[in-house]
């Protein structure tokens, strides 16, 4: 007899006004993992712009519900055969794979080389605001941008993080800071602002003026690294203007038109992407990375060095909380992260 479990899933891509944008369906629970995966009992997720552009309106029709959904913690209910990282039992997060269906389940596969034990400081909820954004934000700092991880390599250097009050700005300002970079983090509103700062800036400025007088204020002709995490076709005129010769700037935000890159060449500046996907949508070779970058965040975590970037927390895990979710990040007024906890 087929196992079925809950799930919030979609048919069709539709304005999430519309009540069956995300729905509260049963599907059939996964099969016994086999290699690689493990299989993980969700007991939260957290929601990203990811999830509303993945569900934006489109003319598609699913034959089965697709389930969204790419920030989970959980506990691991079975492994794979050739699983050497975890065992039944174990607390995990994860930021999961685009290719295959998502966290918005009650189990889920996923591969366990872009899985890590969660911080043992930190409930199921705190936890999960923290991986897709964590794996984000490390990947562009040192993976995209070759920023040190040793604070004494840093000494004098500068980055500005556009949108830092948003999930990926939240933790890329700590992990700048511990990096020991000065950190400008753009932002627009009081509440903005004021959480930036908590989150390590040492300055703030405000993206919708413009940036070069805003930095002059503080000292500064250019920045040594910019982290684009909204609007980079709007904001990129600013990143020419601000980054230094030889600098990196690195967007995890498509370009809503073709932007003129050949600005940054008198700089010998450097334009890069990051998409935390790619490791586990191509399977590269260094994936297993993924996993140990989540390990040493949750170290750093049980350390008191970084913090959830969760700002509110919903219960329980159905449509009605997850299409509240998506509404609150299409308003664009989402500060941290979102969590919903508990299948109840």
């Amino acid at each position: 007899m087929t196992e079925m479990m809950r799930a919030v899933g979609l048919t069709k891509y539709l304005p999430i006004e519309r009540v069956d944008s995300l729905m509260d369906v049963a599907v059939e629970k996964p099969a016994a993992p086999i290699g690689r995966d493990i299989l993980v009992k969700v007991k939260a997720i957290s929601v990203n712009p990811v999830d509303t552009k993945q569900r934006s309106p489109k003319d598609k029709v699913e034959t089965t519900p697709r389930i969204l959904g790419w920030d989970a913690s959980g506990i691991v209910d079975a492994v794979g055969q050739g699983c050497t990282l975890f065992q039944p039992g174990d607390r995990v997060y994860y930021a999961g794979s685009i290719t295959r269906q998502g966290s918005n389940s009650e189990y889920q596969l996923v591969d366990e080389r872009i899985v890590a034990r969660m911080p043992e400081s930190l409930d199921f909820a705190e936890a999960a605001a923290l991986s897709l954004t964590a794996i984000t934000a490390w990947e562009a700092l040192h993976d995209r941008m070759h920023v040190a991880k040793n604070p004494a390599e840093n000494a004098g250097k500068t980055i500005l993080i556009v949108g830092a009050a948003g999930g990926v700005g939240s933790i890329a300002l700590q992990l700048a800071k511990l990096a020991g970079l000065s950190v400008i983090g753009t932002a627009s509103r009081a509440d903005s602002r004021e959480w930036s700062l908590k989150n390590g800036a040492d300055h703030v400025i405000n993206h919708h003026e413009p940036w070069t007088p805003q930095l002059a204020a503080i000292g500064l002709r250019y920045v040594d690294y910019i982290l684009c995490t909204n609007a980079t076709t709007a904001h990129f005129m600013s990143m020419v203007e601000a980054i230094a010769p030889l600098g990196a700037i690195c967007s995890i935000v498509d370009t809503t038109d073709p932007v003129p890159l050949h600005l940054l060449k008198s700089k010998s500046a450097s334009f890069v992407w990051e998409f935390m996907f790619t490791r586990a949508m191509f399977e590269t070779a260094d994936m297993i990375e993924q996993h140990r970058l989540l390990s040493e965040v949750a170290q750093l975590v049980d350390e008191g060095a970084l913090r959830t970037t969760m700002t509110e927390r919903l219960s329980p895990i159905n449509s009605a909380n997850l299409r509240s979710a998506h509404a609150k990040l299409e308003s664009g007024s989402m500060i941290g992260k979102l969590v919903i906890e508990k299948w109840e």
